[in-house]
């Protein structure tokens, strides 16, 4: 098929970013003619509060080589024109990131489909209802979903609400691999391993924990430092560019005294190049998220043989098997993380955990993914 994946690529940043490239790529693999049409403005500073942008800094994964990029979020001329160049692909997949992009989308969309070859477009959404809820949001994504010929979502939960919003169709499909800088060859990931188990294996060792990401409040990364203060082997990284709400949550409550050099807060974006020193210098992943939908977050711990403590929401209950090689507890709840960490300053406990942690399978996940958005275009994947 000839297929046409719009939305953003390097230099914009953050996983939806990376997945939309590693899509392309993995489209194209697949043997369809692909091109990746992309953003020059994404949408307003107003709904982003940092840079949008990483051009110093390499891709979190290689760049697609063929993108174009005339979508401006302010320039309603380009989404008409956008539409029109496609309107000769097979398959059109619109990936959503926040409810502003919707008005470009469907001006695209109807564009396509005004030649006498209409394609099929369909949307890939991460977020059916995005994590900080803008006024006239829900009635954006409805009329986006309802004028879409179909949805591919990463849950079970996403398909209810995508249904919901008025979707024709809707396939779900599981969140596959595309790490940062890519997965680490097995000699280097045994490594990691057998250094992690020896350092966890010492008495009174610390229990060195790394949240990882955006600081935004549904993350719950407050949480996981408040559960931390009463027990002095616990150590706390938090790595990441900082949004208001969810650094003044953060900030409140390092400022506990019982927390006095405990704490590290690497405010920023962290460079693709820095994850894997990053990772090896921890022993479990934190997800502490009082809500999520899907993230590739486990599967990014288990690429480098970390345990995962991770709150019983979205994909994280499926992902991390509870007890074997991480532990699931409840969201929103500092009693129950509080519990999380004691379990794993039990002795040996996290070092088993560590030793369990299951290799990451690249190839079959994007096959199914790839399978799944082609079949939303009535087509086998080949």
């Amino acid at each position: 098929m000839r297929v046409a994946v719009v939305g953003p690529t390097h230099p914009f940043k953050g996983g939806v970013a990376a997945h939309t490239t590693a899509t392309a790529q993995h489209l194209a693999d697949a043997g369809h003619d692909v091109d990746l049409v992309s953003w020059s403005r994404l949408y307003p500073a107003t709904l982003y509060p940092g840079e949008q942008t990483v051009a110093g800094a390499g891709p979190d994964v290689p760049e697609y080589a063929r993108v174009v990029r005339p979508l401006r979020w302010d320039r309603p001329g380009t989404w008409w024109r956008t539409g029109r160049r496609l309107a000769g692909h097979d398959l059109v997949v619109l990936v959503v990131v926040v409810p502003a992009q919707v008005p470009a989308l469907l001006t695209v969309a109807r564009a396509a489909r005004r030649g006498t070859r209409q394609p099929r477009v369909v949307v890939l959404a991460h977020n059916v209802v995005p994590h900080e809820t803008h006024p006239g949001g829900t009635w954006l994504m409805n009329r986006l979903l309802a004028a879409t010929d179909g949805v591919l979502v990463h849950s079970p939960e996403q398909a209810r609400l995508a249904g919901d919003h008025g979707a024709r169709t809707v396939v779900v499909a599981d969140l596959p691999p595309h790490p940062p800088g890519g997965l680490p060859d097995a000699a280097q990931r045994a490594a990691e391993v057998a250094a992690r188990s020896e350092r966890l294996g010492a008495a009174d060792a610390p229990l060195r924990l790394l949240a990882l990401g955006y600081v935004r409040r549904y993350k719950g990364f407050d949480l996981l430092v408040r559960a931390a203060a009463g027990l002095p082997r616990v150590h706390v990284t938090v790595a990441g560019e900082v949004w208001s709400g969810g650094g003044r949550d953060l900030d409140a409550v390092r400022a506990d005294p019982r927390l006095a050099g405990r704490v590290d807060v690497r405010a920023g974006y962290v460079p693709a190049a820095e994850m894997p020193g990053l990772l090896a210098e921890h022993d479990v992943l934190a997800l502490p998220y009082r809500h999520a939908t899907a993230s590739q977050n486990v599967l990014v711990a288990h690429a480098h043989g970390l345990p995962v403590l991770a709150t019983a929401v979205g994909t994280f209950g499926e992902q991390v098997r509870d007890g074997v090689d991480g532990l699931v507890v409840a969201p929103d709840d500092e009693i129950a993380l509080v519990k999380g960490l004691e379990r794993l300053l039990e002795p040996g406990v996290a070092a088993a955990m560590t030793r369990a942690v299951p290799d990451v399978d690249e190839a079959g996940p994007w096959a199914r993914y790839v399978a799944a958005l082609t079949g939303l275009a009535g087509q086998d994947a080949a």
